[in-house]
């Protein structure tokens, strides 16, 4: 059984959500109720005229309920335009109140897939709150009051009309139960197709060197071919229900003035009852109708507000409070750390222990695919390990706030990915963003762009540090966005300084700058951890760190590891 708010820890902010737009759906109920009575309007005028009016030719009983039918109606109207602009006011309101948090938790899911389609499924949900969705809802327990007046009009008028409203919810039901499998694998097929397009679009370039245009297109093809034809499957499902609804309200409000006009001829019914019963039973029958059109819009909700729930159950370390610590010097520990991706069986990181202290500098080496950049990711907070626990000055790593522990490290990814934006935004981390003083801002990302050794490149780019870069870096050369990550790594003087494969794309002015910035932030005291496989950055690093099928196989003082490491070689060769 789905509920509303699962009873599970990290929802919280979810019900904080809905609390604060309570009173949002509390005036949209009230105002549903007044519509839903003030929809009476018609039945009573028209009965009036007919029984009263007309048989007595009163002009001004005429004008004086018209008069009320029209301040009546317009009462109505209005109230529709308010309940209608409440619930867009709550949807906007939800999304002041969890389009952060979201991001902040997608950020934090494991898996990518299910974090990307999040702010989607949190749009649909808010779509429901805004739109016709939640006003079906709020207008469906109506119809018994609309029942019960025709029941009032005649005994004949209310069977007819329950017995209609039984078959429009039976067909309802059938509607639900054969559309939500179909509108949930068209959803799916959606996501994927969303997602191929995206990944391809994301590397184009590639794309048309490798002359995989045509294989990309019909792949695309091939995906959106079969979301549309989930869809259309969906939706053909969905027609044939609605036309089935739309056909019996028709047939019923017939027959409904059909029976009405029997039972006046029958002197049963006054002939002004002949019309209030067609609208009464249009007015009873109606919100099954607009629920039926409203379910695919309901279930996308159902299923967003599902992922919701799951994302922040699964992120619900995030709005953790935690107790101010004090600046760390740099001392890192990593405790039997092991890391286990997502959709993988073995571990790429197995239990691995060491100890760096401010101001040393630790080299990590091993052959491809022996865990180095998954080890990096750890110790630079960028995953959680699996197993263990990575400390800073003693502290495990969610001993602190994200972006606060952030701020002590510095990361320089093996791809440098940089963001849309200016080079001083990508250096300074957008710390502008955060309300950071403009100055701060631009006096920390010029101090951190000098001591990696970028400062002068920056000034060759055409607009210097307001140089703007498209996604991912574009704009500049491999060797360039390096240089830019390693000084967006610099800024703000962090305690751990993280490098995986730091100098693949320098050149020999790029590496002695690199080799000058690890110098100077050991010399401040920062520890700090460089993964690569070229020697050249390797050379002056304290220690060394090897690792194979994600295991520690030597550490210690680098000339002893690299000792080591020889000695390994000449007993083999010899073996041979």
């Amino acid at each position: 059984m789905f509920k509303l708010l699962p009873d599970r820890p990290g929802v919280e902010p979810l019900a904080e959500a809905l609390r604060a737009c309570r009173t949002h759906l509390i005036w949209a109920a009230v105002f549903s109720a007044l519509v839903n009575l003030l929809y009476l309007t018609p039945t009573i005028y028209m009965m009036q005229v007919y029984d009263r009016v007309v048989p007595t030719g009163g002009i001004t009983t005429l004008l004086l309920i018209t008069a009320v039918a029209v301040f009546a109606l317009g009462t109505l109207a209005t109230l529709d335009w308010l309940r209608t602009r409440i619930l867009i006011r709550a949807g906007l309101r939800l999304d002041r109140q969890l389009a952060d948090r979201i991001l902040a938790r997608i950020i934090d899911m494991p898996g990518k897939a299910s974090g990307a389609q999040a702010l989607r499924e949190f749009d649909a949900v808010r779509g429901a709150v805004s739109g016709q969705g939640v006003l079906a809802l709020f207008d469906a327990p109506w119809t018994p009051i609309y029942l019960l007046a025709c029941f009032l009009l005649h005994p004949f008028i209310g069977v007819l009309t329950l017995v209609g409203g039984i078959v429009l919810v039976v067909l309802a039901v059938m509607n639900e139960r054969d559309a939500r499998p179909r509108l949930k694998q068209a959803h799916d097929a959606q996501i994927d197709a969303y997602s191929a397009q995206q990944a391809v679009a994301e590397q184009a370039e590639v794309v048309r060197a490798l002359g995989m245009r045509r294989a990309g297109i019909a792949r695309q093809l091939r995906q959106r071919r079969a979301a549309a034809d989930r869809q259309a499957d969906a939706q053909f499902t969905g027609g044939r229900y609605t036309g089935a609804i739309k056909f019996l309200r028709l047939l019923l409000q017939s027959f409904s003035l059909g029976l009405a006009a029997w039972l006046a001829v029958e002197g049963q019914l006054s002939p002004g009852a002949i019309i209030a019963a067609s609208v009464l039973l249009t007015r009873a029958v109606a919100p099954i109708e607009l629920l039926v059109g409203a379910w695919p819009s309901l279930v996308a909700a159902r299923a967003g507000w599902k992922t919701l729930t799951d994302l922040f159950e699964g992120t619900a370390d995030v709005d953790r409070p935690t107790t101010a610590l004090p600046a760390p010097r740099g001392r890192l520990a990593l405790e039997a750390v092991s890391v286990r991706l997502p959709g993988t069986e073995q571990p790429q990181v197995r239990g691995v222990t060491l100890q760096l202290e401010p101001g040393e500098t630790l080299g990590v080496v091993g052959p491809s695919g022996s865990g180095k950049t998954t080890l990096a990711r750890a110790v630079a907070g960028a995953l959680k390990p699996t197993s263990g626990t990575v400390r800073l000055d003693g502290a495990e790593f969610e001993a602190r706030e994200g972006d606060e522990l952030a701020r002590f490290i510095g990361y320089l990814p093996q791809v440098p990915s940089l963001f849309a934006g200016t080079i001083k935004d990508n250096v300074s981390r957008f710390a502008g963003a955060t309300g950071t003083p403009p100055s701060e801002v631009d006096r920390l990302a010029v101090t951190a762009a000098q001591a990696a050794g970028a400062h002068e490149m920056i000034l060759r780019l055409p607009d210097g540090y307001d140089t703007v870069l498209g996604p991912y870096g574009a704009g500049l050369s491999a060797g360039q966005a390096q240089r830019v990550a390693l000084a967006r790594a610099l800024y703000g003087d962090p305690v751990l300084l993280v490098l995986d494969e730091p100098n693949s794309n320098l050149d020999q002015d790029g590496e002695a700058a690199l080799m000058t910035a690890v110098r100077d932030a050991a010399a401040r005291g920062a520890a700090v951890v460089i993964v690569a496989h070229r020697a050249g950055v390797l050379a002056r690093v304290d220690r060394l760190l090897m690792l194979n099928g994600g295991a520690v196989v030597a550490e210690g003082p680098r000339e002893q590891v690299l000792a080591r490491m020889r000695g390994a070689t000449s007993e083999e060769a010899a073996g041979r």
